[in-house]
């Protein structure tokens, strides 16, 4: 058997992949990841499904279910939230499993920065003010490359989720006001975005820290920032008729 890394989605449970609900559903043992996968996603296993809770455990405790259960002849899945490929230790994970010849199989899911788009009801890439987006986190007890440092992407001013980094708040305005954004570049801080107690702070990166505070978000909140979440955008050539004969020829 194999070991499926599943990507539980952003927290609304409708918003796991229908793959990524059929592994669950089949699944004898699942160690999802604590407080930061909605509870609700656990309803698609059976009563029979062993579960295990990865906040109260270490690596190598993880490695030895995946391993018991496999060679069992029991189907693990390893439930991440978001993404697994977004800060979801998932490398040191599966470079683990290959010296003991479990295979196994990922099944990707709906990143929380997809879905703190949605709630804000954004488009990260808005013609004429920005086609690119930096995902990244703050430095903190994990080092960050030098060469990725916070002020050194603010330098193109365009849209930016940050992960891991709600803590540290008026750091990272200070950092991104220094590498580029002026102090009235909007700035949304979502927390649990697409969970029942979602809260959405919007403000610019003078105010947005104070506003936070208020609200007493430190941890498990995304911050959005750029002329996305600003600007509106209602001249659009995307659809008139003379630019798609164009591209059509």
């Amino acid at each position: 058997m194999k070991v499926y890394f599943v990507g539980a989605g952003p927290g609304d449970p409708e918003l796991i992949t229908v793959k990524g609900q059929r592994a669950l559903a089949t699944a004898d043992i699942v160690i999802y990841a604590g407080s930061l996968v909605n509870p609700a996603l656990l309803d698609y296993c059976t009563p029979e499904c062993v579960i295990y809770n990865s906040a109260t455990m270490n690596l190598d405790e993880i490695i030895d279910v995946c391993e018991t259960g496999t060679k069992a002849g029991k189907k693990v899945v390893r439930l991440h939230t978001g993404d697994f490929s977004i800060y979801g230790s998932l490398r040191e994970q599966i470079e683990r499993l290959a010296p003991l010849q479990i295979e196994y199989e990922l099944i990707p899911g709906v990143s929380s920065f997809l879905g703190a788009a949605s709630a804000l009801e954004i488009e990260y890439t808005v013609p004429e003010i920005s086609q690119s987006v930096i995902i990244t986190r703050m430095e903190g007890r994990t080092p960050v490359p030098e060469k990725e440092a916070l002020r050194s992407f603010a330098a193109h001013q365009t849209s930016m989720a940050i992960f891991l980094s709600t803590g540290m708040l008026e750091e990272v305005m200070k950092e991104l006001h220094i590498g580029g954004y002026p102090m009235t570049t909007p700035v949304a801080v979502i927390y649990k975005a697409t969970w029942p107690e979602q809260i959405i702070v919007r403000g610019t990166l003078e105010d947005i820290a104070e506003k936070v505070k208020a609200e007493g978000i430190t941890k498990t909140a995304l911050i959005i920032v750029g002329e996305c979440l600003g600007k509106s955008y209602n001249d659009s050539k995307l659809y008139d008729k003379d630019f798609k004969h164009e591209f059509r020829s």
